[in-house]
């Protein structure tokens, strides 16, 4: 089978691609060049954009004896991902840019052009488990759960997944595919897991937004509509957030207070006790099902972070989105994330957030 493995300039990427190799795959990596100018992304060993990346990639693909290329995707990154982003948070909203990178970018236009070149599957260093049942390709959790990387994955429909190979899903220890990449004379064996948001290198998103979205005096409001506060700009903050409000007028019970809502056509952001911030009702559109529409009710877990607790809830799949009705409350929800649906450790499909309620 002719395996294209994407490969980020990290460990687990470099395992992968040895795998396929050792499974006696026709094996050819690529690296995405998702900037112009690679240095204004992150620099050092934390991305999986940056200009020393592309370099490690490169060195393992000549360990292993592998074609190497490096596919620019700066614009349809701008577009699809950076661009997104903003216009995410100035409509009041909290995106995930990492899995709208997985949606458009890397298991959409990658794999749109492996398979015009010939390409027959995708690898790549996710932590998560692909199954085949009934004609259909299962995505299950990783077997490792503090690095399954299901969620991220849960944009994912059944012609991509079917195209998937995800080697490092049944591996229990990070560890061990460090050893292993050490073992193969793979010198990025002790490099650091990538994280935070590759396009904004300082890790200051309030920062970044303002300097694409400018800023403009606005109100912090109570529940009761008093003005507590001004800030700069709506779209630095995020429904759940706490730390750098600066409010001018403490609570009256002294407690601290939460961002409950953003309103960004009145510049204004809500805030109130954490209390308020509970949510027992999650709807969302857009949804996309990892192997066919599953229509009305049903019994199942969902997950609104990459690495929070999955919850127990009744989901209704529509046509047009999901309603998901939690078996317990939960706090700092928000519109823009991704609500993933489970059946026990199975993906069923994910949605995005529009609104929640009490």
């Amino acid at each position: 089978m002719r395996v294209l493995a994407a490969m980020s300039g990290g460990v687990d990427s470099a395992v992968a691609a040895a795998r396929m190799v050792d499974a006696g795959h026709d094996v050819t990596g690529v690296h995405l060049a998702l900037s112009k100018n690679p240095q204004t992304y992150r620099s050092g060993a934390r991305g999986c954009c940056s200009l020393e990346d592309s370099h490690d990639a490169r060195r393992a693909a000549d360990v292993l004896g592998i074609p190497f290329y490096v596919w620019d995707f700066s614009d349809r990154f701008a577009a699809d991902v950076v661009d997104d982003f903003l216009a995410e948070y100035a409509a009041g909203r909290t995106p995930n840019p990492c899995l709208r990178c997985n949606e458009k970018i890397k298991f959409a236009a990658v794999l749109e052009r492996g398979i015009a070149l010939g390409f027959d599957a995708i690898a790549t260093g996710h932590y998560a488990v692909l199954r085949e049942a009934d004609g259909r390709t299962q995505l299950w959790r990783s077997a490792e759960a503090a690095k399954d990387q299901s969620y991220v994955l849960g944009v994912l429909d059944q012609r991509q997944l079917s195209r998937c190979l995800f080697p490092l899903g049944h591996d229990t220890a990070k560890a061990d595919v460090r050893a292993e990449a050490a073992a193969r004379g793979l010198y990025l064996a002790k490099k650091p897991d990538s994280h935070d948001i590759c396009f904004i290198p300082s890790g200051d998103t309030a920062g970044f937004l303002n300097r694409h979205l400018g800023t403009s005096e606005g109100e912090f409001v109570d529940t009761a509509g008093e003005v507590v506060g001004a800030h700069s700009g709506s779209h630095q903050f995020t429904v759940g957030q706490r730390r750098g409000l600066h409010l001018g007028v403490p609570a009256a019970d002294g407690r601290p207070r939460y961002v409950l809502g953003i309103e960004p056509a009145g510049n204004r952001v809500v805030v109130g006790p954490h209390e308020a911030l509970a949510v027992g009702r999650i709807d969302g559109i857009r949804p996309t099902w990892a192997e066919q529409p599953v229509y009305g009710p049903w019994r199942g877990l969902v997950q609104v972070r990459a690495h929070g607790e999955p919850m127990p809830a009744t989901i209704d799949g529509r046509p047009d989105g999901v309603s998901v009705l939690l078996d317990d409350p939960a706090h700092g929800i928000a519109p823009g994330q991704a609500v993933v649906c489970y059946d026990g450790d199975r993906v069923v499909g994910s949605a995005t957030i529009a609104a929640t309620g009490r």
